[in-house]
């Protein structure tokens, strides 16, 4: 077996993957994704690989090179379909909602008239998201007519195609936290909380984490949410509504876990591991 791990940056949690591999005396080759060259009409040197984990930052990278590498008869951890679906919120809302998984309401309009019109229809306050980004980059929190029209205004003055698309969900009034949960397979492997102060409570962002108990509930929702967008290695954040119990916000692809590990005392990226390992030998069955 030889695996081949598509890369942008070594980060923690890629030298943490890494050990795991070791440890199983697995042989892999790094693909650096500034520097590979694919080849439409031949596999060339990656047709060695039985799988290939998937760890890059940039969304379109990640895409383009699945889409190839899948084509070339690879199996890949995560694979396209999970990619296009997590790296796009409205596609993956779309997704949730299509296959019954609870999740916060979203209306989406393509001009700041229109825009505006929707935020009213829910009503302030709302959250403004860009379809495609992480980290919680360039997401705002509007609380009236005032902010909301500066923002818009913004966006459509200063911003890509892609902030031309308005993504508005009804903000979700959180208990000071949210959980973020970790799914491999079939799997609610672990959970943490994110506690903040600020709305925006990713650990990237200051969100401090502790050990959230997987409880039936919540593992049922998560699998269900994770299966919705073609199931792999995800990680599932969910909020928890005042009134309406547990609902998905975001699933993620390509997950950084470095910070879950000691509160949880789960050996996440040894789970992810054995799973890329599964996959290569045909024991688990990627979605088409």
């Amino acid at each position: 077996m030889r695996l081949g791990i598509l890369y942008s940056r070594v980060r923690v949690e890629e030298k943490l993957l890494f050990e795991k591999l070791e440890a199983r005396g697995v042989p892999y080759d790094l693909i650096d994704d500034r520097d590979a060259v694919f080849d439409l009409w031949d596999a060339g040197p990656f047709r060695q690989y039985d799988a290939v984990l998937e760890r890059c930052i940039n969304h379109s990278r990640a895409l383009y090179a699945l889409r190839i590498l899948e084509d070339y008869g690879i199996p890949c951890v995560n694979s396209y379909r999970v990619a296009d679906t997590c790296g796009d919120k409205l596609k993956t809302t779309a997704a949730l909602e299509r296959h019954g998984v609870p999740s916060p309401r979203v209306k989406i309009a393509f001009t700041p008239e229109s825009a505006l019109q929707a935020i009213e229809q829910i009503g302030y306050p709302v959250v403004l998201k860009p379809c495609i980004g992480s980290w919680g980059r360039l997401i705002s929190k509007l609380n009236d007519r005032e902010a909301a029209e500066a923002v818009l205004e913004h966006k459509e003055v200063l911003g890509t195609y892609h902030h031309s698309i308005f993504y508005i969900q009804e903000y979700v009034a959180k208990p000071g936290r949210d959980i973020r949960a970790f799914v491999v397979g079939d799997e609610t492997i672990c959970a943490i909380y994110r506690d903040s102060k600020h709305w925006i409570t990713n650990t990237a962002r200051g969100g401090v984490a502790s050990n959230c108990p997987v409880t039936p509930e919540l593992n049922d929702l998560c699998v269900r949410a994770a299966q919705a967008c073609g199931g792999g290695v995800v990680a599932i954040d969910v909020l928890e509504h005042p009134e309406r119990g547990l609902l998905v916000n975001e699933v993620n692809y390509t997950m950084e876990f470095r910070n879950s590990i000691a509160p949880t005392g789960v050996d996440i990226p040894g789970r992810i591991v054995d799973y890329v390992i599964a996959v290569a030998e045909g024991r688990e069955r990627q979605p088409a």
